[in-house]
């Protein structure tokens, strides 16, 4: 195995071995505390500018397959760091090792390394930005060329993975359809006559959130991130979801501004950047947290219903809602560090939240807001 080293820009080193495409990769380094869907995780585009880490052992056990992927085009994350890499899945699906998908994808990965170290460095120091190469064996060059990189606070990283032109989505959620048919998709809830029209803003969605706003009933169109909020008001949609995306929101200025024109025209339900965009648009801040969310369980309580759901998260920013003053109120709250998970305006017909509903990898605990995003418009 060709060695492969780490090196953060606070000059930790690990050492390991390369399992992906050979060269270098550079980014923030995060830790993912899944057990399973290192494949949906790889190719969330609100992975774009992080190295992941998974902090469960044993990754690439059930090998990978084109369903699986939540993005067009591959793997959107950097690089890849894991404990122990399986090259021999077992698995129906399997259709490839996760070694070679990465190597195919030019994507650079380290195997070998001890993850808990390595996890427990991000959870102290934070997370920071870091180099992965299978080329330079010398610590100290690559610790200045990491010591460079401008890192990607204030980057606009959407613009890398919004999509290019408008289109239509109809895929529903798939489910399990019984022995003799395999899988199949789910059945959207209501008659094609039923059907709510939206407008999904791509920030870098994932194809989840699509399939269950298709589950939920909804008509959709997706649109490049720079659209204006004049051409989406003019298709007349019902509804219009801010979708997940990488980085920093405030670099998003087209998509603050975009919701800013939407706010009381339109129904609106914004998911992880999507909310984030929505708190700025109304005039809050948000903040970055030490060393973000990133797993698919974390406790969240729904303080509207005092029900907890275990979710799926993935993000490094969150809503200062007190700094919105009377406009919304706190809907959700995490429980492992108090951080606010969601709002809903006073007024508007205006919803949103930090944690993932579409889980895809995770628990499905909050999709049920798919429907109560579809009962708000109903209502509108």
């Amino acid at each position: 195995m060709k060695k492969a080293l780490l090196v953060l820009s606070d000059g930790t080193v690990f050492e390991g071995e390369s399992f992906g495409a050979d060269g270098e990769a550079v980014g923030e380094v995060v830790f993912n505390t899944s057990m399973t869907g290192y494949q949906e995780i790889l190719t969330d585009p609100s992975y774009k500018g992080q190295i992941v880490t998974m902090t469960y052992t044993q990754m690439g056990n059930y090998g990978v397959n084109g369903e699986d992927e939540e993005s067009a085009g591959g793997p959107k994350a950097e690089g890849f760091v894991v404990k122990e890499c399986v090259g021999y899945p077992s698995n129906w699906r399997s259709e490839d090792t996760l070694g070679d998908y990465l190597r195919r994808h030019g994507i650079v990965a380290v195997k070998g390394i001890d993850t808990r170290a390595l996890t427990r460095h991000i959870r102290n120091f934070g997370a920071q930005m870091g180099v992965i190469s299978t080329g330079e064996a010398t610590p100290e060059r690559l610790y200045e060329r990491v010591r460079e990189h401008p890192g990607i606070g204030g980057v606009d990283l959407v613009r890398l993975v919004t999509t290019g032109r408008r289109y239509k989505w109809n895929e529903k959620v798939w489910r399990w359809g019984g022995e003799s048919k395999g899988w199949n998709q789910g059945t959207a809830s209501g008659e094609e006559s039923t059907l709510k029209s939206v407008v999904v803003y791509d920030f870098g969605v994932k194809f989840n959130i699509l399939r269950n706003l298709a589950a939920a009933g909804f008509d959709i169109t997706v649109v490049p991130a720079e659209t204006p909020a004049e051409a989406v008001l003019d298709m007349g949609p019902h509804g219009v979801v801010l979708s997940n995306g990488p980085g920093d929101p405030e670099a998003v200025v087209y998509g603050i501004e975009n919701a800013r024109r939407l706010l009381g025209r339109v129904p609106l339900f914004g998911i992880c950047l999507g909310h984030q965009i929505l708190g700025l648009a109304m005039g809050g801040r948000t903040y970055k947290l030490k060393f973000g969310h990133h797993g698919g369980n974390h406790p969240v309580m729904d303080l509207l219903t005092g029900r907890v759901e275990i979710t799926s998260q993935n993000h490094n920013y969150c809503v200062d809602i007190g700094s919105l003053g009377s406009k919304v109120r706190l809907t959700h709250r995490n429980l492992y560090d108090g951080t606010e998970e969601g709002m809903e305006h006073v007024d508007l017909p205006v919803f949103s939240v930090q944690h993932h509903p579409e889980a895809g990898p995770g628990p499905n605990d909050s999709t049920h807001l798919f429907a109560r995003f579809r009962e708000m418009v109903e209502r509108a």
